[in-house]
């Protein structure tokens, strides 16, 4: 189990690193190829080709937005299905992967959430995904010792990313500021997410690039960071002495 607590995210001095947020698809673990696989195989249903760059466009983004976006490139006549129906096949095609293939973790996941987590750090798992993916990806961390106790995902929201809701939901559940948190995304719509809502934000790009601007921590992999990195990002970007 996550030890308690001892100090909420509203206890701690202003100056510290208060909460930790983690994206999952693209950060934690590496989703993508299977989301290919069952985008490819519902927009055949459609009597569409489905490709690459179609992927990217989608990458962070919710359920309705990918829905949307197939029924758009329909041609066939699975043209005619409902959004209902397209959603179904998403979700039932990817909860069957997730469960019959090996989900590992990316580099340095593990370590950087046992680092939080050991450090007794308030942290979230904030994701798109619809809960039936999250619990299917959590089921597979847990194996490896990973658990979130809290989570937002893209069903807890009204308003996805790149919306800044999720991040303000997570850190308010947390009881941080969010000006005090880290973000940590892999997506273009993610890290708008996270910068909307005001956390210090680090991007691990994964299929869509993200450009750098100031302020913004690119890295190629979580095995790049640690605790260090992450207070000493919060001190910085808020001026903190």
């Amino acid at each position: 189990m996550r030890p308690v607590i001892s100090q909420t995210g509203a206890d701690r001095p202003p100056d510290m690193l208060q909460a930790v947020l983690f994206d999952m698809d693209g950060l934690l673990v590496d989703t993508e190829p299977l989301w290919f696989e069952v985008e490819s195989s519902v927009m055949a249903r459609l009597g569409g080709e489905w490709t690459a760059a179609d992927q990217r466009a989608l990458v962070g983004g919710s359920l309705p937005r990918t829905v949307g976006y197939l029924l758009d490139r329909a041609s066939g006549p699975g043209a005619a299905a409902t959004e209902a129906e397209v959603a179904d096949w998403l979700l039932g095609g990817m909860a069957d992967l997730l469960s019959s293939s090996d989900v590992t973790p990316l580099p340095g996941a593990l370590e950087l959430v046992g680092a939080v987590r050991a450090a007794e750090l308030p942290y979230a798992l904030v994701t798109s995904s619809e809960r039936v993916i999250v619990d299917a990806v959590l089921g597979a961390l847990a194996r490896h010792g990973v658990a979130f106790d809290v989570i937002v995902s893209g069903a807890d929201v009204r308003n996805p990313k790149p919306d800044p809701e999720p991040y303000q939901l997570a850190a308010r559940l947390l009881g941080a500021d969010p000006r005090c948190c880290v973000a940590l995304e892999d997506s273009p719509n993610g890290v708008a997410s996270a910068e909307a809502a005001g956390c210090v934000t680090v991007a691990v790009p994964g299929l869509a690039p993200v450009t750098e601007q100031p302020g913004r921590l690119i890295v190629r992999s979580l095995a790049e960071l640690d605790l260090a990195t992450l207070r000493s990002l919060v001190r910085v970007a808020r001026r903190f002495p």
